[in-house]
């Protein structure tokens, strides 16, 4: 069963049609590249899978939610069953890597201390950062700090994560590092959407391409 599904969506951004006619579904460990220019709709797009720009036409669901009728008090539930890795890091400046992961698992109602270690240290040997916990944000290169992202997106084990220009602030690489990173952790059953202007990549790792163009998804 598709875990997102689309039909004749039309996503607006201050009564501004910024795509229409939406229509695609993704299944679980699907890697999917969203591609097109900027300001083609694609952090719009992105932005309404986890309720932040409302869908008001169409047929939307992701999980068990319609986004027609998602209620703002439904939208924390949903966002833990998404990973957002963000270019910009967004990680907490003011505390350490292990900071940064507890704070996160406090905010999704994580009580035992032992599970949240245990948890911790999991999705940080997963990227390949166990020894980086005590580090600050600023003493991390970017793709370090990338990492500890990715290992934040994963840590209440979601079914969907979204990467939005994972690499835009990374050397080519560190950025196919990342990437490959991501298009693992998709054979391993967690689909990933990679919203990017990095097309060299979609060589490299091969995946389903969708592209904003002319206020229409191509897929």
């Amino acid at each position: 069963m598709s875990i997102i599904e689309y039909k004749s969506v039309e996503i607006l951004r201050k009564e501004h049609v910024v795509l229409k006619d939406v229509g695609f579904a993704i299944e679980p460990g699907e890697f999917v590249y969203l591609i097109g220019k900027v300001g083609s709709g694609k952090s719009s797009l992105i932005k309404s899978l986890y309720g932040e720009v409302p869908v008001k036409t169409g047929e939307a669901r992701i999980f068990d939610y319609d986004l027609l009728t998602l209620k703002r008090k439904q939208i924390p539930y949903l966002r833990r069953k998404i990973g957002i890795v963000f270019q910009d890091f967004q990680l907490l400046t003011d505390r350490n890597v292990y900071a940064n992961l507890e704070f996160v698992l406090d905010a999704t109602g994580w009580k035992d201390r032992v599970a949240k270690e245990q948890r911790i240290e999991e999705v940080l040997k997963e990227v390949g950062m166990t020894n980086k916990s005590y580090k600050m944000p600023h003493e991390l290169s970017g793709g370090e700090q990338q990492r500890i992202v990715i290992a934040r997106a994963l840590l209440n084990r979601p079914e969907l994560i979204i990467a939005d220009e994972p690499t835009g602030n990374l050397d080519p690489e560190t950025g196919e590092q990342i990437i490959n990173k991501l298009y693992s952790i998709a054979k391993d059953g967690t689909a990933v959407i990679v919203a990017t202007h990095n097309l060299t990549m979609l060589e490299r790792f091969p995946g389903r391409v969708m592209r904003c163009e002319g206020k229409h998804l191509i897929n």
